[in-house]
């Protein structure tokens, strides 16, 4: 309508793909958690992922730049591609220092925290594929940023006991400064995944 629907189009099509991209980062990830070690290629595909995180990320400040009109505030859009961006970033992080620093298989509860960032990104898609129409599916929306911090409160309580359990039974110095910053890392990720949900809430009720 009124010429601006391609223009819109643009910004939803740079988010889905944006999104999708996390999706990947993030399965395979989980993946990577459940093996012994983490290769080369492993890094390498997930620093791949990264680029193509980096790119979408700039191609919506490119369309930022050049377009008058915008379907959601300007500085919303700025901050909904910087956080997307950055969870993939903290993905690829995580996996680079499992790479450098040579640890072993993950525990059980390093895996299931990464599980719950697989979630919320499950929930962060659902939610930014009804932002288009966002006056009709503002519920949806809602309910799934409400998710989010679900899934964020469970993942700061599993986050401190693992951190704990390191403490209590690793016996090597080295792998508690390793398997905490890994961790500082994984739960970071959440982190992200928490702003976009404060992102998403705000930005639908500015249309209430």
């Amino acid at each position: 309508m009124f010429g601006l629907s391609q223009k819109e189009d643009k910004f939803y099509l740079y988010f889905t793909q944006s999104t999708e991209i996390i999706s990947k980062s993030l399965k395979r990830l989980q993946v990577i958690m459940q093996q012994d070690s983490v290769s080369s290629e492993d890094a390498a595909q997930m620093n791949r992922f990264e680029h193509e995180a980096d790119n979408v990320t700039k191609q919506i400040l490119e369309r930022l730049n050049s377009t008058f009109i915008t379907p959601l505030d300007r500085e919303d859009i700025y901050k909904l591609a910087q956080v997307l961006d950055d969870i993939v970033d903290f993905a690829e992080g995580t996996v680079e220092r499992m790479h450098l620093y040579r640890t072993g298989k993950p525990s059980l509860g390093a895996q299931e925290l990464v599980h719950l960032v697989g979630l919320a990104a499950a929930q962060i898609q659902i939610a930014f594929s009804c932002l288009g129409q966002i006056h009709f599916q503002k519920t949806k929306i809602l309910a799934a940023a409400e998710e989010i911090y679900h899934l964020e409160s469970a993942g700061d309580k599993l986050y401190r006991q693992e951190v704990a359990r390191l403490f209590e039974y690793e016996k090597d110095p080295i792998e508690i400064i390793k398997w905490k910053e890994i961790l500082e890392h994984i739960e970071t990720l959440l982190d992200h995944c928490e702003s976009i949900a404060d992102l998403l809430k705000s930005v639908v009720l500015k249309y209430d």
